[in-house]
């Protein structure tokens, strides 16, 4: 796994995780929801993404998530 799609799936399970917190929890984690799209919005023109800098600390490499095999 490349280190876009690690963030992809990041994004993915942090979202789901907010969605069951404000169903089974309290509504207010819909804020967490908000802070997540936010933050991608942001990724994407600005190109500063914490998640990815985590990750490639950790090892993964960069490279095109839609990339063929």
């Amino acid at each position: 796994m490349n280190l876009d799609r690690s963030v992809f799936a990041f994004a993915g399970v942090m979202v789901l995780i907010s969605v069951l917190l404000t169903w089974y929890v309290s509504h207010y984690f819909l804020w967490f929801t908000v802070f997540i799209g936010l933050n991608l919005l942001q990724s994407a023109f600005t190109g500063f993404c914490p998640a990815a800098m985590i990750f490639s600390k950790l090892g993964l490499k960069s490279g095109c998530a839609f990339q063929g095999k």
